[in-house]
């Protein structure tokens, strides 16, 4: 059997799949990972056990002929480490961790933030790496001295892995994670001196940038299969093309641990007046653009939910919601570390709200999934905003999406259908499909385009009138925690 190895290092888990030239997933394993909260606002990962997991996924594989490796990773999470030793110095700051607020809100009133968006198509916000890297650096006198020097290395998850899977030999990352850390102009496809000067990072400290479909060295490491390594893409970006969305006027969501709706632009920086970011997707001979819009908490909702509740992880929380058919008038607004697009509000913080003696645990249940559909309906709205007319469909992928009720909810809440896809991981599968293009296992991106968009379809069936219902009593419990209503966006 000969197949690209495609891994998906994420927050949760790490996945390892084998896709065959036919674009079909014919082995996936996966292994959890863990994440840390040293305090509050702080979430971190052992670069090791990430490291660990690869190897633990892939020998979970059967064996095969491997044509390339291809890298999907979670984003904006940032790890520095011994460029002579290879042994990382600090934690990987998860892009969850809240601890470049503060110099986010210095930055702001500076009036730094039209110069990061206009550079980056991002806001000024302490999702993306460089604030959290700047943190890391002004914690420690003696590394932004290494840093300077250029004895240590700094870099995104995939810049890590790539680190990893090549002995050592690369110490890069693709246009695409670059264009998540606020340090990398999207138009000029380079780190950007203004960026590196406001943050305060040294350009000796950072890695190369390559294409997201190249050939850019090849594994080293042992327990994973010699073969080039054909493709580094941020998970998302990666989900994007794995899902077919190649073109504008597609748009997908990718459900985890947090979420993204995000659709193509072409060549195009877009440019977003309800939210969104415009972000580079991938670069494949030239830079594909996309609008995209962030929830920090949707699967680590219903974690929490499951933890509050002594329950056994999400899928008992699914489970539970399943047993009523409403949440009745519970919310559950997930600004456990802030608030992200379409209100983009670091400092927010969780609320539940419309609680009665009635409520139950089946009620806040329903309100955790309910939260996450609410947000993406946020953002597709915002989407159909900017681009000027709605999408016709929304592709998805993910873990959540097995949840029926979710999807239902989801595309009722939408008045449009969900594509749900039936690879156990777009983000993989489309890194395999960059990977594959390179290395000529595929032969061009319309046959990837026409594999990426099969999937189940769920067809909306709540009225106009509930759905408007429903979201107005949405936007506001979210208004009691932003203070600012509804997304200027509309209805759906």
């Amino acid at each position: 059997m000969t197949a690209v190895l495609a891994v998906d290092q994420g927050t949760t888990a790490t996945k390892a799949v084998l896709v065959s030239p036919e674009g079909e997933t014919v082995a996936f394993a996966s292994v959890p990972v863990q994440r840390s909260y040293p305090s509050p606002g702080r979430v971190e990962q052992d670069p090791v056990d990430l490291w660990e997991s690869v190897l633990n996924a892939v020998a979970q594989l059967p064996k095969a002929e491997v044509s390339c490796v291809a890298v999907a990773n979670q984003r904006e999470s940032v790890v520095i480490w011994d460029r002579r030793t290879g042994l990382p110095l600090t934690p990987c700051v998860s892009w969850q961790c809240n601890r470049g607020a503060g110099l986010c809100r210095e930055l702001r009133a500076a009036g730094a933030d039209g110069l990061v968006r206009e550079l980056t198509g991002l806001p000024l916000d302490p999702m993306f790496s460089a604030s959290k890297l700047s943190q890391l650096l002004g914690a420690d006198a003696g590394l932004r001295l290494a840093a300077a020097r250029g004895d240590v290395c700094a870099g995104t998850v995939d810049s890590w892995l790539a680190w990893n899977l090549s002995g050592g030999s690369l110490h890069v990352t693709d246009a695409g994670n670059a264009s998540r850390t606020l340090l990398f102009d999207i138009r000029r496809l380079e780190w950007s001196e203004a960026l590196l000067d406001l943050f305060e990072i040294p350009a000796a400290l950072l890695p190369g940038i390559v294409a997201s479909s190249q050939v850019i060295g090849d594994t080293r490491a042992a327990g994973v299969p010699a073969a080039p390594i054909a493709a580094l893409a941020a998970d998302s970006h990666a989900a994007l093309y794995g899902l077919g969305c190649l073109r504008a006027g597609t748009a997908k969501a990718t459900y985890g641990t947090g979420t993204s709706v995000a659709s193509p632009t072409g060549g195009v920086v877009g440019h977003s007046r309800n939210g969104l970011a415009a972000t580079l997707a991938w670069l494949h001979g030239s830079p594909t653009y996309a609008l995209e819009g962030n929830v920090y908490s949707s699967g680590a909702t219903v974690e929490w939910l499951a933890r509050l509740l002594g329950l056994e992880g999400a899928s008992a929380v699914e489970r539970l919601a399943a047993t009523v058919s409403d949440s009745g008038g519970a919310h559950i607004v997930p600004g456990f570390a802030g608030l992200g697009a379409p209100y983009w509000r670091p400092e927010a913080r969780g609320l539940i709200a419309g609680l009665t003696f009635g409520t139950g645990a089946g009620q806040l249940a329903r309100a955790a999934i309910e939260s996450i559909a609410f947000q993406v309906a946020d953002l597709v709205d915002a989407l159909d905003t900017d681009v000027g007319r709605p999408v016709e469909e929304l592709r998805a992928d993910g873990g959540p999406t097995s949840n029926d009720v979710l999807m239902q909810l989801q595309a009722d809440l939408l008045g449009r259908p969900i594509v749900r896809t039936r690879a156990p991981d777009a983000a993989a599968l489309g890194a395999a499909f960059l990977g594959g293009l390179a290395t000529g296992v595929f032969t061009d991106e319309a046959t990837v385009e026409e594999l990426g968009r099969r999937g189940d379809r769920v067809e909306p069936h709540m009225t106009a009138g509930h759905r408007q219902e429903l979201l107005s009593a949405w936007h506001a419990a979210v208004s009691r925690v932003t203070g600012l209503g509804e997304p200027e966006s509309g209805t759906h």
